[in-house]
């Protein structure tokens, strides 16, 4: 256990608990019987369902082609208590104590892991026809819509918008993408970068408007600001996410801008024996010199394992991971490593009107980021490049011929 709770002392038999369920969750309650840990473990979710994937939902899930994705974890045999379909309600430091719907949980070591949840569209609220896309119901109710072949209105055109677009394409779906901003992903990448994307769009049969507001949304239409009246027989909303953290209102907890929970670069709250992981917590880089709130798979799997450490108190593991996450849509594979904000230099390999390319962030003449789309090896090799801070060359790192591992100074 920390420090912190062992000058407290320990209970005798020490009581992990974990509230959040997703894979930010999971992963921590595994990570703390891989590492030894022999303590009550448990593990509460807001969901009744048994503990599932994210990923699968906008793609096997929606369409059809998988039932659920529920880990493959033997929760029974890892002794991890399961409490699900019960919300958190609050935290009371003093008292090591989690209040949820059932009553308080003590705990010796906290985990907050309720992930992120879906900004929704104001004025949708209500509205018949109107879907978000973030949990294993929503995915099941948009099944039979894709299944009906309606005409679709997706709402912003982020990653989710667009994976959700490629899915309802597939189907036979007739499908138009609104964006008020000028470009997609216009949140994400810069305009160079997410210019070539605006293309896939049409490609794949669907039709993109960008600098497009939503004025109101009724039953089976989307009217926009400047007028035009788009039919919809459903709506599917992709405008962003927040961390999932109003439940920790008046805890003590340092929340951040954007409501998440501050961690320290070992995943620690500003409370004691309280860490936070996933998405609904930032943490400070070393590696980019700044903080980082990280929305993806990848940080939900890594994470875990540095806090599951600190709660041993085995090692002081820090938690300076260089981001990854992946998006496939309109028949590419996406990847991105990285951090890009504070780049100077953006160099392309490849031509992006083709099937395949990358582009390459430098801060000085070291690698900080990059985005392929269909050069897996790419990824791969400058993902190692970015971890090593290696001296890049510029005028090899271009060629997309080189492999980038050979591109260095």
């Amino acid at each position: 256990m920390s420090e912190q709770t062992q000058q407290r002392g320990m209970s005798p038999t020490p009581r992990v608990v974990i509230a959040g369920a997703g894979m930010a969750g999971v992963q921590t309650a595994v990570a703390l019987r891989e590492q030894g840990f022999t303590g009550a473990v448990t593990l509460i979710g807001a969901e009744p369902h048994q503990p599932y994937d994210r990923p699968p939902l906008s793609k096997a899930v929606l369409l059809g082609k998988a039932e659920g994705s529920a880990f493959d974890v033997d929760f029974e045999a890892l002794g991890i208590e399961l409490r699900l379909g019960r919300e958190v309600l609050g935290v009371r430091p003093a008292d090591h104590e989690l209040d949820t719907e059932a009553g308080p949980v003590p705990y010796d070591a906290l985990v907050l892991a309720t992930g992120a949840e879906p900004i929704r569209l104001p004025g949708a609220e209500g509205v018949p026809g109107v879907h978000l896309l973030r949990t294993l119901d929503d995915a099941e109710r948009l099944r039979p819509v894709l299944g009906r072949q309606h005409d679709i209105v997706v709402v912003g055109a982020g990653w989710i918008g667009a994976e959700f677009a490629t899915a309802a394409r597939e189907a036979g779906c007739a499908v138009t993408v609104v964006e008020a901003a000028d470009r997609p992903l216009a949140g994400a990448l810069p305009a160079e970068v997410a210019a070539p994307m605006t293309a896939w769009y049409e490609d794949s049969g669907a039709v993109l408007r960008t600098h497009a507001r939503v004025e109101r949304v009724e039953p089976g239409a989307v009217i926009l600001d400047d007028g035009s009246r788009l039919p919809a027989g459903a709506v599917v909303v992709g405008i962003g996410a927040r961390p999932a953290t109003a439940w920790l209102a008046g805890s003590g907890i340092e929340l951040g801008a954007h409501g998440e929970v501050v961690a320290d670069d070992r995943l620690r709250s500003s409370v004691p024996d309280v860490y936070a992981v996933g998405d609904c917590a930032s943490f400070p880089s070393g590696r980019y010199g700044e903080r980082l709130l990280v929305h993806h798979w990848d940080n939900a799997l890594q994470g875990p394992r540095t806090v599951a450490a600190n709660i041993l108190g085995e090692t002081s593991a820090v938690y300076d991971p260089v981001p990854y996450f992946w998006s496939e849509q309109f028949g590419r594979f996406v990847q991105y490593a990285g951090h890009h904000a504070g780049a100077d230099t953006l160099l392309w390999r490849g031509d992006p009107s083709g099937p395949a390319w990358t582009v390459c962030w430098l801060r000085g003449d070291r690698l900080v980021a990059l985005l392929a789309v269909g050069r897996p090896r790419d990824l791969a090799q400058g993902r190692r490049l970015i971890e090593a801070g290696t001296p890049m060359n510029a005028e090899l790192l271009v060629d997309p011929a080189k492999p980038m591992k050979t591109a260095t100074a």
